[in-house]
């Protein structure tokens, strides 16, 4: 990958999308050190920018840096057994059951040393960097005890410190029983509350905390108790909620001011209420609703009717959505769920920043903003959606430099 210093340079001529909306005028963007300084339309732009910045680059679509706000990348094992065994008949929950699913990343995890999982994230995560992601969450999950939650942690803060990407990590060790606890769910859950949040937090390894609230996953009285323990450790909460039923989870992590709800098939309009007054996000994940072969689409009317914010991401992990490629899921979002090109491209950008909680950081381009974007060789931003087409990242810009 070639690395280019930006000093004070010109992007020219560009169709810009800013994370909201597309602009009708051809714009021109000026970026210094590491910040974006100006951005207008080229009719304003300055004679002497003309004649002193750098031009970086002329034409092409420019958007925020893609923000993946949902992902497990740091895992050891395959399963792609489990892929073949849901072709022939079994549903999820029944992998699950009968020890599949989690649990069997669990025991490769755990297995596995942090080289190791470093070494097996680091492809996966280079194929999101290589798609136009310059900001990643990362969930644990796969430990399920305070050893392998945190070496899980530190995995991701070490990508994150060695990659030229932005990495948010969040604790989910609520994500499943562990085979030492299968008999005795509160067991796990003191676990959790006592021992491993707020050893993450000591740490500074966690900037959230997430649940499974499902029944092969927590119960909302469960999850609700994981929620008060990361609320006084200062973390703040997410959920798995209404993935393959409707417990409530989304207006329980509603209640506790939480930064989204994620998958949400069978959310239900009460939920979708309590979201819209908590600004709690609906995370969709179009990639998971394809592998699992669902068949229940997101309250995507009543998200809108609510105005509740709509990120799209890919769930990249080893069982329900092996994909690592975030452009891939605004075609998904847009011809799954209906969602139209620029919401899906709200949903990679702002407000998938929304529900990671950096609003102010990431997801949008304005002055004054750190310079992370990217250009793509379109003539509109709708093509992103619209075609299934890698290689058409012409520049990403990282914190001022451009890596690609």
């Amino acid at each position: 990958m070639c690395r280019q210093t930006v000093k004070r340079h010109l992007w020219q001529d560009i169709t810009l999308f800013d994370g909201l909306k597309t602009h009708a005028e051809k714009m021109a963007v000026l970026v210094e050190g590491a910040k974006i300084q100006q951005i207008c339309p080229m009719s304003q732009l300055p004679a002497d920018l003309r004649d002193t910045a750098e031009k970086t680059c002329q034409g092409g679509v420019m958007t925020p840096g893609l923000i993946d706000c949902h992902t497990h990348l740091v895992f050891a094992g395959s399963r792609a057994n489990e892929f073949e065994q849901r072709l022939e008949g079994l549903s999820y929950a029944e992998i699950a059951r009968r020890g599949g699913g989690i649990l069997s990343t669990v025991s490769a995890t755990r297995a596995a040393s942090e080289q190791a999982l470093f070494e097996a994230a680091l492809p996966r995560i280079q194929a999101l960097i290589a798609d136009g992601v310059t900001t990643v969450e990362i969930k644990s999950g796969y430990g399920l005890n305070l050893v392998d939650e945190l070496k899980m942690l530190r995995v991701a803060r070490r990508l994150g410190h060695q990659l030229s990407i932005h990495v948010v990590t969040t604790l989910l060790a609520a994500h499943a029983l562990p085979p030492e606890y299968q008999q005795d769910a509160d067991a796990y859950i003191d676990l959790i509350c006592d021992e491993i949040i707020p050893k993450a937090a000591a740490e500074k390894l966690a900037d959230a905390v997430d649940v499974f609230c499902e029944g092969i996953g927590f119960s909302p009285a469960q999850c609700e108790r994981v929620f008060q323990a990361a609320q006084a450790h200062k973390l703040p909460v997410k959920a798995h909620a209404e993935q393959l039923s409707n417990l409530g989870a989304a207006a329980l992590s509603a209640r506790y001011q939480g930064l989204s709800a994620d998958h949400i098939e069978h959310l239900d309009e009460a939920g979708v209420a309590a979201m819209a007054k908590s600004g709690t996000v609906a995370t969709l994940l179009p990639g998971a609703f394809y592998t699992l072969r669902d068949t229940q689409v997101p309250p995507i009317d009543l998200l809108r009717q609510y105005r509740v914010p709509m990120a799209v991401a890919t769930d990249g992990n080893p069982g329900s959505s092996p994909i690592f490629q975030l452009s891939l899921m605004l075609n998904m979002a847009c011809t799954l769920f209906r969602l139209t090109p620029t919401e899906a491209l709200q949903g990679v950008t702002h407000h998938a920043a929304l529900a990671l909680g950096l609003s102010q950081t990431a997801g949008l381009l304005s002055p004054g903003r750190t310079a992370d974007f990217c250009v793509w060789d379109v003539n509109s931003p709708a093509e992103l959606a619209y075609a299934i087409q890698p290689g058409r990242l012409k520049q990403r810009v990282f914190n001022g430099e451009v890596t690609a």
